[in-house]
């Protein structure tokens, strides 16, 4: 009796786990081979009228990380190339002594973006909602994304979805830490998993407000 029963338990957790590597491992598979010809260099980009830059954490100075950094100096490059007319700085603004868009400003800025080609969103909390608020906000409807490799897929993902015709631009100029990009690898396998869920069965609104179009007069 005890050897069946060890079999049954040994025989359900197997199953477990192969349902459990399928519903965590189908969105990933997904999102990678839909985004698989719509990423990009910066050298073969095309071009589009904004670039959406998202955030990527601050330090405690409140400086853009180094991954920040390369994101916003990636959205320069296309800038500068004459890829994009506008860049759409997007992140989390929740406290007072935490404000990403205003740190990715000064440091576009401080690359030699003009601020009137600036535009900054607060609202940017998480990835659904930059995508949501670029189209729901700011009247975007093509639009290259800024972003790590490791995060496009899912970036892609949701802005199509959202109605924003988006390519990606690997933004990944300088070696990260092997430790922390297998921590961002496996942020993403659950975070790709929310944005499904998010995308095709709740479609949450997120915070938003007055309408302020990019290009007023399209």
């Amino acid at each position: 009796m005890w050897k069946k029963l060890r079999k049954f338990i040994i025989r359900l957790l197997s199953m477990s786990a192969v349902l459990a590597i399928l519903v965590l491992g189908f969105p990933v598979l997904l999102t990678q081979i839909l985004s698989r010809s719509r990423i990009f260099s910066i050298e073969n980009s095309p071009s589009a009228p904004v670039a959406i830059v998202f955030g990527a954490g601050l330090n405690f100075d409140g400086s853009p990380t180094a991954v920040l950094q390369d994101r916003v100096a990636t959205a320069a490059d296309l800038y500068f190339d004459g890829r994009v007319k506008k860049l759409l700085m997007t992140g989390d603004n929740r406290f007072l002594d935490y404000n990403e868009p205003g740190a990715m400003h000064s440091y576009a800025v401080e690359l030699g973006i003009p601020e009137e080609d600036i535009v900054l969103d607060f609202g940017g909390r998480r990835t659904y909602d930059s995508c949501y608020r670029a189209s729901a906000i700011f009247g975007v409807t093509d639009a290259i994304l800024v972003t790590q490799r490791y995060h496009l897929p899912r970036a892609l993902f949701l802005c199509n979805h959202l109605d924003i015709e988006s390519s990606g631009v690997v933004a990944e100029k300088t070696p990260y830490p092997t430790r922390s990009l297998l921590a961002w690898k496996s942020r993403e396998v659950i975070a790709t998993l929310v944005a499904f869920w998010d995308s095709w069965m709740q479609l949450p609104p997120p915070v938003l407000g007055e309408q302020e179009p990019i290009f007023p007069d399209k």
